[in-house]
Order: structure tokens, then C-alpha cells, then sequence
């Protein structure tokens, strides 16, 4: 996904070359089998958690078990839960060092270029492999400023009434179907949590990797900002091709406190026969402020609507989605804005790029409760396809119980003509150099503010996705 070593994929054309035949790389733990009580309990008994956290699972599963599949999910006709393997360990420890880790591990994350940005860019950085943290590094600057990172596993062991406090509160497991399943099976992530009044003036990264066919990786994300404090949170997300599919099912949690601003960035590059689950919710207090950016490139099926609930007066949020489906994939994707106090906001704003017979949706919702008085929401919508064979759909929802509140909405869907593609082509350019072009121009308003290091890396991705190879992964 991330830094230098993407220049260099696109001389690669199978990722035996890139990264090895994945499945065969040395593993100590292995569940899989039926969704049960034994196996819930098991995972538990493995990560040696509180007694609390094992019945919160067991109630998780019941829910799992009782839910129907949501409507609004197509395509899962394939995936068969009982084939999956549901914790996979990788056989290593984890460290604080890319040079410790072991060698074979070393080379997956080199080709993605993770040292190099980690050390010119980051604050910190913790890398799961599969369903584990392998390796966690936090800059002096974190430490001195009273800033937590650790493993979401560890954060258990350290502060567990902290975690107890927050964890499952912000994304209820009664959601949805995988939802429940997320919180039945969840392991890797990390907890965050920054003091009162502390600005963090570089971004941190969780970085998420699928090493396997038929695995399945439930990772949750909690951040806790303190009062008055700031962070930008970045997320990475990479998988190499597989014969077979994989499945994630991951959860993000964000708790903004009164006056707290917090940025969380998401570029998910998975393969194509990743099936992509991934839950997002944020509660923001009075004036607080939470910015979603979610980039959606890879993967077979992705679902997902990054939510914001405005809970205190002047509370604000901005959530942006690009989601490209260029080839016979689903993007389905989106945000939420429920506003629950006065004076409160919200914009929301959909890129969506989709060709050879890929498909996008839209699906938003923006709900003003009564009492909401003068709160405002903005929805755009913008949709571009490519080719002939490409489709978009847009659901926008809007719930407006407060009179004295305003929502507005726009959108527009546009086609690529031959004479742009033509005129670009007569100046050199191959096809897919001239749609990634077209493309980045179009999305080119949201990716201020980001990082420039991120746009070059969001931007190589695109191309590569509309290169020969049609995307790495």
C-alpha cells in the first residue's frame, strides 16, 4: 500500500515475483472450523483475556446467531464462514524493530515501502500481520507527551477499566450480522488514547495485512481523544492476490471529547478477492471534531459507511469517501451524519470512479433529531464512469425532524468521452496512464489537506490500478 516500494510494482506482474507464494510462510496457531461456543472460547483462552471480555464475545455470538444478513449486502454467495480460518498467528514475536523482525515478514513489508515512510513521516506505527501485532514502535515525542499506543490486546492487560469504559459503546454489536460477528471473533489493533490538551503534530499509522487465502482478519481500532487534543490516524490495508478469497471484518471506535479534533485517514489497497467489511463510528462531543477520509481501491465486495454522531453542541464533522471499482467488483460505500444537538454539522462527500463493468453505491444518511436547532448538512455526490459497461447508484437518506435545521444535497454523474481519452492518448499517454489521470483530477479537491506523502501514495495506486496489470493489491 504505502511508501517507496510502490514505484517499483509496476515492472511486477504476479505477486509470486513481488512477495512469495504467501500461504506457506510459517504459522504457530490455526483456528478454524464451525462459529461455536468452543471456538469463541478458545480464541479467549488463547489471548489469555479478563472474564469479561470472554462473555462479551459469547454474547456477541448469540447475537450472530439470531440476526438475519443484512438486506443490504449482495455478493456473499461465495463465501462459505466454516472454510475460514478465524485466528491466525503468525509464527513470530513482537518487536520494536523492523531489523528484528523475522526475515521473511521483513520482505513483505519492505516491498510495501513501511520503514521508509515510518521513519521520515510517522510518530509511531503498529503493523498487524494476520491477527496479531508484530511490530509496534512509538516515537520519544508520544512518550514525553503522555500519549498511549499499544496493541488493543495489551491495552486490555494495562487498563482494562479504560478499555471496558469505551470498547463495543461507540459501534454497538447489535448493528448488523457482522457486527456481532466482528465482536465475537476481534483480535489485533490498537488502542490510542492522547491526554487532554496534546497536539500530535505528526500522524501515526495502523497498518493491516492479510498474508493468507480463505482467512479471515477482525481487527479493532479504539481512540480515545482527550479534551482540546489533536491527531491525524492514518490506516493502511494490503492483501496479495490468492487463488481462493479472504474475508476482514474490522471495527473502528472513536470517542472526541469536548474541543478534541481528530483526522482518520483510511487508504485500503486490498486485492480483488477480498471481501471487505469495515465498521466505523465515531460519537463527537461539544465541539469537537472528527474528519473521515476513506479510500476504497481494492478488494472484491467492500461495505462501508463511516458515521459520525454529533452528540454535543457545535460537534462537526466531514466525511469523505473515493471509491473505485474498475473491473466486475462491488463498492458500496458512504457515511452517516446523526446529529443529536444544537448548532451541529456535517458535509459528506462521495468520489466515485467505476469501469469495466465494476459498480459504486452510494448509501448515506443524515438524521437532525428534534431539538437539533441550527444545524446544517451538506451532501455531494459525485459519480464518474468510465466506459459503457460501468454503473452507479446513489441512496442518499435524509431524516429531518428539526424545522428549525437545514440539509442540502447534490449530485452529478458524468461520462468519460472518447475525445478526452483520444486527446490524451494522441499526447503519448496509454489508456490506462490517461483514465488514472482523468481520475486523479477528478478526486484532486479532497485530497487537500492530506499528506503529500499519502497523495503520492494514493495517486501511484490509482495509476497501477488502471495500469496492464489492473491493480497489485
Amino acid at each position: 500500500m504505502a511508501g517507496g516500494g510502490l514505484e517499483e510494482l509496476a515492472k511486477i506482474k504476479s505477486f509470486d515475483e513481488l512477495l512469495g507464494i504467501a500461504s506457506t510462510y510459517p504459522r504457530e496457531i490455526v483456528l478454524r472450523g464451525r462459529i461455536e461456543r468452543g471456538l469463541i472460547e478458545e480464541i479467549s483462552r488463547v489471548k489469555k483475556e479478563p472474564d469479561w471480555m470472554r462473555r462479551l464475545r459469547l454474547r456477541a455470538l448469540e447475537l450472530f446467531e439470531k440476526l438475519p444478513t443484512p438486506k443490504w449486502v449482495i455478493g456473499l454467495d461465495e463465501i462459505d464462514l466454516e472454510e475460514i480460518a478465524y485466528y491466525v498467528k503468525p509464527l513470530a514475536d513482537r518487536v520494536e524493530s523492523w531489523d528484528d523482525l523475522p526475515q521473511w515478514i521483513k520482505d513483505y513489508y519492505k516491498k510495501l515501502g513501511l520503514p521508509e515512510i515510518e521513519a521520515r513521516f510517522l510518530s509511531g506505527i503498529n503493523t498487524v500481520f494476520d491477527s496479531e501485532t508484530v511490530l509496534h514502535r512509538v516515537k520519544e515525542e508520544l512518550r514525553s507527551k503522555g500519549v498511549v499506543m499499544i496493541p488493543l490486546e495489551e491495552a486490555l492487560r494495562k487498563y482494562p477499566e479504560f478499555v471496558k469504559e469505551y470498547f463495543g459503546r461507540v459501534f454497538p454489536m447489535s448493528d448488523h450480522k457482522f457486527a456481532a460477528l466482528h465482536y465475537a471473533l476481534w483480535s489485533g489493533g490498537v488502542f490510542v488514547y492522547v491526554p487532554p490538551s496534546v497536539r500530535v503534530e505528526q500522524p501515526i499509522e495502523a497498518f493491516f495485512f492479510v498474508g493468507s487465502e480463505l482467512e479471515g482478519q477482525f481487527e479493532h481500532t479504539l481512540i480515545v481523544m482527550g479534551e482540546g487534543s489533536s491527531l491525524h490516524f492514518i490506516e493502511g490495508c494490503s492483501a496479495p492476490m490468492f487463488k481462493k478469497y479472504s474475508f476482514h471484518d474490522g471495527m473502528v471506535e472513536l470517542y472526541v471529547h469536548r474541543g478534541a479534533e481528530l483526522k482518520f485517514t483510511t487508504v485500503q489497497n486490498w486485492s480483488r478477492n477480498i471481501v471487505n467489511f469495515n465498521n466505523k463510528r465515531a460519537i463527537i462531543e461539544e465541539n469537537g471534531y472528527v474528519e473521515w477520509l476513506e479510500a476504497s481501491i481494492g478488494s472484491k465486495l467492500t461495505y462501508t459507511y463511516p458515521t459520525s454522531i454529533l452528540k454535543g453542541r457545535g460537534a462537526r464533522t466531514r466525511n469523505i469517501n473515493v471509491a473505485i471499482s474498475n473491473g466486475p467488483f462491488i463498492k458500496d460505500t458512504g457515511g452517516k451524519a446523526i446529529h443529536l444537538a444544537p448548532n451541529t454539522h456535517s458535509i459528506l462527500v462521495s468520489k466515485s470512479i467505476s469501469s469495466n463493468r465494476g459498480l459504486t453505491v452510494y448509501r448515506g444518511l443524515v438524521r437532525i433529531t428534534r431539538g437539533a436547532i441550527g444545524s446544517t448538512s451538506h451532501v455531494q455526490c459525485d459519480s464518474l464512469i468510465l466506459d459503457n459497461t460501468g454503473k452507479a447508484y446513489t441512496y442518499p437518506r435524509n431524516e429531518v425532524e428539526e424545522p428549525e435545521a437545514e440539509v442540502t444535497h447534490e449530485a452529478t454523474t458524468g461520462r468519460l468521452g472518447e475525445d478526452q481519452l483520444f486527446y490524451l492518448q494522441s499526447r503519448g499517454l496509454s489508456e490506462g496512464e490517461a483514465k488514472s489521470l482523468i481520475v486523479l483530477g477528478f478526486i484532486r479537491d479532497v485530497l487537500q489537506g492530506l499528506p503529500l506523502e499519502y497523495v503520492s501514495v494514493l495517486s501511484k495506486v490509482i495509476e497501477l490500478e488502471f495500469s496492464e496489470y489492473g491493480g497489485v493489491g
